[in-house]
């Protein structure tokens, strides 16, 4: 999936997710079987953690990746299938995509019904909106950690919400037992970065990593695409 330059002895697997004013990315490298966590980084842009060298293989995003023209109650087929699958209590959590109206500014805010975070991070998901066209859909892909999460807990979703404490250390006792190092990631200290937003990071990467060994699974199986040909689905 590498193009350009030396070819290396690993690859590199990345989860990210947006903060208030940019993007925290966890990444891993991946040689066969053997994954080596890295230190965290922040970008404020998007387009510079596409543009980074060495390329990432795989990039699990939780943001949204392809938009209706106009809403729709429930949003998009996979983010209805997403919060089927996560139950009332975790489901809740799924916020629907914004319409290509709303990202354009074709449509006043105040009408879209954007719940508070959604209208925080508009001006992130306009930077996917620009940098994800059909072709980086090859190694970018929108991603849900409390999906993530659900797969680890083995199909269950999950107790707590990662707002309470008990919550959070739910989703790290899970990381942990499956990704070696990952306190690495979870125990960093950033400006701007929360721990949930560390913890939502490593899960991020963790389905990036089931992405890139072809194990992921798709909500909806038979993706969807919006008017500018890119698919709408979220990856788990």
């Amino acid at each position: 999936m590498r193009s350009g330059g030396p070819a290396l002895p690993y690859d590199v697997i990345a989860g990210v997710v947006p903060c208030r004013s940019g993007w925290l990315l966890a990444s891993c490298k991946l040689a066969g079987v053997t994954l080596s966590v890295e230190d965290p980084m922040y970008f404020e842009r998007f387009a510079e953690l596409l543009d980074y060298k060495p390329a990432f293989a795989a990039i699990g995003v939780h943001a949204p990746i392809g938009y209706l023209d106009m809403a729709q109650p429930g949003g998009r087929t996979c983010d209805r299938e997403a919060r089927a699958m996560l139950g009332p209590r975790r489901g809740a959590s799924i916020r629907s995509a914004p319409s290509r109206e709303v990202l354009n500014g074709s449509k006043d805010l105040a009408e879209a019904g954007l719940d508070a975070v959604s209208r925080v991070l508009l001006p992130l998901i306009r930077e996917i909106a620009e940098e994800v066209p059909p072709y980086r859909q090859r190694r970018v892909f929108e991603v849900e950690p409390e999906l993530t999460f659900y797969e680890l807990n083995h199909e269950i979703p999950l107790r707590y919400s990662k707002r309470l404490e008990f919550g959070r250390e739910e989703r790290r006792t899970l990381l942990q037992a499956r990704i070696e190092g990952i306190d690495r990631i979870l125990e960093a200290e950033l400006p701007k970065v929360t721990a949930t937003h560390l913890i939502d990071a490593s899960a991020c990467m963790w389905t990036a990593r089931r992405i890139f060994g072809h194990t992921g699974i798709r909500l909806p199986m038979d993706p969807e695409w919006d008017s500018e040909g890119v698919r709408m689905e979220i990856l788990r």
